[in-house]
């Protein structure tokens, strides 16, 4: 990508996409494309036409997705797969139809199957069941991936997946109905502290291990990745480190400095026993995180408190 490249971010005011946003602006890239979704419904298969017909976008970064976490995923899966699949399909043909150089798809880590061997290669998907409290959307973001393969087989294109970890960062999901669990968890000790609260229940046993991924980490891989790497196969993007679930509860605590204690509600699901990325292929290519997972979460926290304000 060139600094007066013409890029489109879709899902710019996301997690994902806010921090590739943030990065390129930092980087000196000045021709960014951005449409909110009150000016641009990418579920719209001729709005989103038009707009790759009138913008010409070189380069698409598609974070455009319908997220939550697992009480969300569960509630509403029709919801998960219809609206994802509605997205990408429109805004990956339209890239195609209107000659963008390259995009960029963001899948997820939970589109391998459940009970996989570990860490995760990216030679594991579709080798298992998938986790059943995400399949909705895990099924959609494998279709994204095929469709990325088969236009790059059929037509020629660049179009590449990248499979990140958990993420957390800056304009994350903080409701305690729809969020993931580092977010909920900053929440839920937050509000105890200022409550004066003598417990915060965590929901499982707090055994599962987890590896999370500073967003603004995945945005550096992501414009690496856009500016170096043209295959059609998967990339993991994450840390290669995890941790429990108690763990990430203790660092969350003493972080946010609540004093009480922590009880286990072990009717609630702890969804998949452990998800850790295999990263030696992007650590080949040449990349590597740099945000310890107690700096962004300190980070995380102070994001979190100016934005209440």
């Amino acid at each position: 990508m060139r600094k007066d490249s013409k890029i489109y971010v879709a899902g710019h005011r996301g997690l994902v996409g806010s921090a590739i946003t943030r990065k390129l602006q930092s980087e000196g890239f000045a021709n960014l494309l951005f449409r909110s979704i009150d000016e641009l419904n990418l579920m719209d298969t001729v709005a989103v036409n038009d707009f790759f017909r009138s913008e010409k976008p070189e380069y698409v970064f598609l974070a455009a997705a319908k997220v939550g976490g697992i009480l969300a995923n569960d509630t509403y899966p029709a919801d998960f797969i219809y609206q994802n699949l509605a997205i990408q399909n429109n805004v990956i043909h339209a890239a195609y139809e209107h000659n963008a150089k390259k995009l960029l798809f963001l899948g997820s880590s939970c589109i391998y199957p459940r009970d996989c061997p570990q860490p995760i290669r990216e030679d594991s998907l579709l080798t298992g069941p998938l986790e059943k409290t995400n399949e909705a959307y895990a099924i959609a973001k494998i279709a994204g991936i095929k469709t990325c393969q088969a236009f790059n087989k059929q037509f020629g294109t660049r179009f590449i997946s990248v499979m990140p970890t958990n993420l957390y960062g800056p304009n994350d999901n903080f409701d305690l109905e729809s969020s993931h669990v580092l977010p909920a968890l900053i929440r839920k000790f937050h509000d105890a502290k200022l409550s004066g609260a003598s417990e915060v229940v965590m929901w499982g046993t707090g055994s599962p291990k987890r590896e999370f991924l500073h967003v603004d980490d995945l945005a550096d891989a992501c414009i690496f990745l856009m500016n170096t790497y043209d295959e059609s196969e998967i990339v993991n993007i994450g840390t290669g480190e995890d941790v429990t679930i108690r763990q990430l509860v203790e660092l969350i605590r003493d972080i946010v400095g609540f004093k009480g204690q922590v009880v286990n509600d072990t009717t609630k699901p702890d969804g998949t026993p452990r998800k850790l990325l295999d990263v030696s292929y992007l650590h080949s290519l040449g990349w590597k995180h740099s945000v310890t997972l107690k700096e962004g979460i300190q980070k995380t926290y102070e994001w979190y408190l100016t934005s209440r304000k």
